[in-house]
């Protein structure tokens, strides 16, 4: 029983020491991130995707509506859904947003 406990206790041990290695060799090869993405670019980026979602389905409508034979119900159908759940998603982030802004705004100083 002795035996067995030595054993066990040698390879927790051993995964410790591997453990503690692999935080340092992580540590000390930190990527450098040379890319800095900013928050701005990235909220216009996005809110002119659900734009040209809404143009696309608007254009769809149209193009339908006119009789154009390229252009089925469902196509109008799956590109008014695609803009409308995009929309939907920018209005919650805004929603989350206004909300920490505001919750900053309140705190003291």
């Amino acid at each position: 029983m002795k035996v067995m406990a030595n054993d066990v206790f040698q390879q927790m041990q051993g995964m410790k020491l591997e453990a503690n290695s692999n935080i340092v060799e992580r540590t000390a090869i930190a990527p450098s991130n040379t890319s800095s993405v900013d928050f701005g670019n990235l909220l216009r980026q996005a809110i002119d995707n659900v734009n040209e979602l809404q143009a696309d389905s608007k254009a769809k409508a149209t193009a339908f509506e006119m009789g154009d034979r390229s252009v089925s119900l469902g196509d109008v159908m799956i590109a008014s859904q695609k803009s409308g759940v995009a929309f939907d998603a920018t209005v919650q982030v805004r929603n989350k947003l206004m909300e920490a802004y505001k919750e900053i705004m309140s705190m003291p100083v």
